[in-house]
């Protein structure tokens, strides 16, 4: 019977710096049978099959590489879309935005209809925007469908939390929450270490927790800067949301994913599953965390109606 198991794959939507980097890790992390690339530019996406296909055979991998077309990418256990256009400097974020939106419902639109199992993660930006846009475009369950979210930004937080305390970064409890970028929330009020809570375990000062959010939040702007995007972590994000999902771990992860008292996505801690978001439960945030995710998702939840009124439209007249 075990030989008669079908592979486990993951399809790759988009494969440039970000999607080069997480197919690597995937390839690195050897956690699925298969790895289909799919890309519009066609000699590209195949010549990074086959430099994926040399660091496979070289790291022992169990992984195949494979270029694929949007179809067979839609049958996958896992579809990653990384696609999307860089941010231009001098670029508004509404023409930054509208490109992406565009790019992401064509690919979803060429990819339907999904397995009935698979699990969408989004990574293009601006993730929950694009992650909210991929839970009505795709028509698959709404656990199915998450976002990379803030959890690369809580592991960033942990990691300078842990360089100012001397800690080990995965003995610290804390989380980045709500909508991703420059209103995402540190959750202070809920961090631990050791189980302990943080300010009775290490009574940081205001102005220290200050300045750790200011540094997490232009960290990325940072690395844009230096080198047009940033890559290596993300990619090692997706790494692990995947190896979660695939294998059925049930980590809590703070990803983005449905939230329907609001009717969009956003980060809050989740189970992950197979299934995708195998389970949620509520986060005992202070009243000002609570008013800064609240203010962030009014905002997003803004933008988002006027994206799917224009979707409408565009339906309509077709």
């Amino acid at each position: 019977m075990d030989n008669l198991k079908r592979a486990s794959r993951i399809a790759i939507v988009g494969v440039g710096q970000v999607g080069a980097a997480a197919a690597y890790a995937l390839v690195l992390g050897s956690i699925a049978d298969e790895l289909l690339l799919v890309d519009t530019r066609a000699a590209w996406r195949d010549g990074q099959v086959r430099d994926l296909s040399d660091a496979a055979y070289a790291s022992r991998s169990k992984t195949r590489v494979y270029s694929a077309t949007y179809r067979e990418a839609s049958q996958c256990d896992i579809v990653v879309i990384t696609a999307g256009s860089k941010y231009l400097y001098g670029q508004t974020s509404m023409d930054y935005l509208y490109r992406n939106t565009s790019i992401v419902r064509s690919i979803i639109n060429e990819m339907k209809p999904f397995r009935s199992d698979t699990v969408l993660l989004i990574v293009a930006n601006p993730v929950d925007l694009m992650t909210s846009l991929a839970k009505e475009l795709s028509n698959l369950p709404s656990a199915q469908v998450l976002g990379s979210g803030t959890f690369l930004d809580s592991i960033r937080l942990r990691g300078l939390l842990a360089d100012e305390t001397g800690l080990a970064p995965n003995s610290l409890d804390l989380y980045v929450l709500g909508t991703h970028g420059d209103s995402a929330v540190a959750a202070w009020s809920c961090a631990a270490v050791g189980g302990v809570p943080l300010k009775d375990a290490l009574g940081l000062e205001k102005r220290v927790e200050e300045s750790l959010v200011e540094e997490c939040k232009h960290r990325s702007q940072s690395i844009v800067r230096a080198k047009g995007a940033t890559t290596f972590g993300i990619g090692s994000i997706v790494c692990s949301i995947c190896a979660s999902v695939l294998l059925d771990r049930h980590n809590v992860r703070p990803v983005s994913h449905y939230q329907p008292q609001h009717g969009c996505c956003f980060s809050l801690p989740a189970v992950l599953g197979r299934k995708g978001i195998v389970q949620t439960f509520p986060v005992p945030l202070s009243a000002a965390e609570q008013e800064g995710i609240a203010q962030s998702v009014g905002a997003l939840k803004s933008t988002l109606n006027r994206v799917l009124e224009e979707e409408k439209g565009n339906r309509s007249t077709v």
